[in-house]
């Protein structure tokens, strides 16, 4: 019998727990960010207050692959970092019945610490995504001035895709009397993704939509409150839910891809790393 606190990360030292998630994390976010950028583009599109054909359409759908190719990898990295840190850390000192409370802690701080390096590539990328020409190089400031929104948009995503995740695995380690496969727990997570990108998907138009606005704008121009009543004032609940299945039939099929990359990758390396 399979006893439910058995964990693949279980014995591993706490230096092999940062190369393990660096590694796999990393590894995972720059493939998936890659191959379903044409799709991130197209939702970045329909989303811009701008208009779709004007931000451009069908054409392009790679511009703004060059931030993404620099801050997929730190991102994706330091969120698993912390994340899986943090597990490692409170989870043997902890009831089982609470470790759901320990995923959701560790999924918030991995958003929060993984949106210092997000927020202004997600930026320079959204932007030139929709073809805005900035002709200057953007301030600090207007780098991250989605940070807040993006976290706001992401500690939701987090809370709800890893501890369902986390559930998920547990369920089906319980059904079949043994750990997940990759492929087992890549379908947890694309289910998991898909879920959270369904339920998310307001605030993700409120943030695209505070990425591409004006570099003048002023701070209560780009609030995520404001631009959440702009936006359904405009185009009603319609407007809210903009590019509702390219991110949501996107995120599933990358969230299986990235989460079966990020399970073998981190298989082998647990496999090959001393104890």
């Amino acid at each position: 019998m399979l006893h439910k606190d058995n964990h693949p990360m279980q014995n591993v030292s706490a230096t092999n727990v940062f190369i393990t998630s660096l590694i796999s994390g990393g590894l995972a976010g720059v493939i998936c960010d890659v191959t379903f950028f044409p799709l991130d583009t197209l939702k970045t599109r329909l989303q811009s207050q701008h208009g779709f054909m004007k931000s451009g359409g069908f054409n392009r759908l790679y511009q703004g692959l060059g931030p993404v190719l620099v801050g997929s990898v730190p991102t994706a990295s330091l969120f698993f970092i912390t994340y899986e840190g943090i597990k490692e850390v409170f989870q043997p000192r902890v009831p089982y019945q609470y470790h759901s409370l320990i995923h959701m802690t560790a999924a918030s701080m991995g958003e929060t610490v993984a949106c210092l390096i997000r927020v202004p590539v997600e930026v320079v990328k959204q932007r030139r995504q929709a073809l805005l020409g900035d002709t200057h190089r953007l301030a600090i400031k207007t780098l991250y001035r989605g940070y807040g929104s993006t976290v706001i948009r992401d500690l939701p995503f987090g809370l709800i895709q890893m501890p369902l995740w986390e559930y998920f695995k547990v369920c089906w380690k319980r059904r079949v009397q043994r750990e997940c496969t990759p492929i087992e727990g890549a379908t947890c997570g694309a289910v998991s993704v898909g879920i959270s990108a369904a339920i998310t998907t307001p605030l993700d138009v409120a943030k695209t939509r505070i990425m591409l606005s004006n570099t003048s704008a002023d701070k209560d121009e780009v609030k995520i409150s404001l631009m959440l009543k702009e936006v359904y004032r405009k185009c009603g609940v319609r407007g809210l839910f903009a590019g509702f299945h390219p991110r949501v039939g996107g995120f599933t099929i990358s969230g299986f891809v990235f989460f079966g990359i990020y399970e073998k990758v981190r298989q082998i390396c647990v496999s090959i790393l001393p104890p």
